[in-house]
């Protein structure tokens, strides 16, 4: 599902990542944890196509067997945009919408026929058991309940891949277990790969590989 070969990162003269090497399976969940300023996020942004690989001739990255260095730029936006969902630690949610609202908008950005978003949102709503909450903003939510719509934000157009950046950290002990055992009820019900950068014990030693940063690089 992801193959990531010979990535480095360079910011001026601090080399980020150092040779990162990766493979993972469809349907799999990893975990990558590690020191504050190892790389995790980094690394994690340019899976995710946010931020690029510092240019080399070896370095390859491919998604569903696609190499994401041949594409275009706005082939690069509808890829993303189409096979890869995002899970942040602070939610993102726009504050002037409701939860619905929020949900559809990658949707929306698919061009999906508004009819369409709206199902498939309230689908995912009913799935998370936050149905009852379609209508409220991101204010009258929960920490765990925003949380939750920002899963199905995630979901909305059914990625192959989900990229999650912390995404507990934000939430108390009670609604990161919740999550916690979303991904994997969620894994279970659409197969989805999870790639997932974590603080939380817990999270990392649940999942079926962890991966442990160290200065730019990373093993098992």
């Amino acid at each position: 599902m992801i193959t990531a070969q010979n990535i480095h990162k360079y910011y001026d003269d601090l080399h980020v990542l150092n040779n990162v090497n990766l493979s993972i399976k469809k349907g799999e969940i990893v975990s990558i944890v590690g020191a504050s300023g190892a790389g995790k996020t980094t690394l994690l942004q340019i899976l995710g196509t946010l931020d690029f690989a510092t240019k080399n001739k070896k370095s390859s990255l491919k998604i569903n067997d696609i190499e994401i260095y041949n594409l275009s730029k706005n082939e690069l936006a509808a890829f993303r945009n189409k096979h890869i969902g995002f899970i942040f630690q602070f939610h993102q949610l726009l504050p002037e919408f409701t939860a619905l609202e929020n949900i559809c908008i990658p949707a929306f950005i698919n061009k999906t026929e508004k009819a369409a978003a709206e199902k498939r949102a309230l689908e995912l709503l009913e799935f998370l058991g936050l149905s009852h909450r379609k209508n409220h903003k991101p204010s009258e939510l929960s920490g765990g309940e925003q949380q939750r719509v920002a899963v199905a934000r995630a979901l909305i157009n059914n990625p192959e891949v989900i990229l999650a950046d912390e995404p507990s950290g934000n939430l108390d002990s009670e609604s990161a277990e919740n999550l916690h055992q979303l991904f994997f009820k969620l894994r279970e019900e659409f197969g989805q790969t999870f790639v997932i950068v974590t603080h939380n014990k817990e999270l990392a030693n649940m999942a079926d590989r962890k991966l442990t940063m160290v200065d730019g690089t990373i093993g098992s």
